[in-house]
């Protein structure tokens, strides 16, 4: 890998990526993101999965990407729609236009982890995303 994994891409390396592949990564950093947020307080793992399933199944994410349709710029909402035509049309339990909401919202954060993360974390905000953990103050006191 010639490019350091903390180094946004330029956009138009980015445009190389298929918007399979980046709904793939998009998949990944959704779920990191909300397992993160969700860390604390602690909890069962039970607890904590049935918690993020409720974030990242398909319909959850269709609702989220209806919400931050206003605030997406031009680029932003041409990957959306590149995303959203990338969606596989045979879906086992989805109706096909959530799938492809969700498709294009996962598309969407995977464009914005590579290119731009502030603006995917101010997006996330947008949606009230589960806020970021704090430590604990039994932790923060020796931090």
């Amino acid at each position: 890998m010639d490019q350091p994994l903390s180094q946004p891409l330029s956009p138009s390396d980015v445009q190389r990526i298929s918007p399979s592949a980046l709904a793939y990564l998009g998949d990944a950093v959704y779920e990191l993101y909300v397992r993160q947020a969700l860390i604390f307080p602690p909890q069962r793992i039970q607890t904590y999965h049935q918690q993020v399933v409720s974030w990242v199944r398909a319909e959850s994410q269709a609702e989220k990407l209806d919400r931050l349709m206003i605030h997406l710029s031009e680029a932003e909402l041409a990957i959306v729609k590149r995303g959203r035509n990338a969606a596989p049309q045979r879906l086992k339990r989805v109706d096909p236009e959530i799938y492809q909401k969700a498709t294009a919202l996962e598309t969407l954060v995977g464009y914005l982890h590579l290119t731009d993360p502030d603006r995917l974390a101010g997006l996330f905000r947008e949606i009230a995303m589960p806020q970021s953990p704090t430590l604990p103050p039994s932790l923060e006191e020796r931090a």
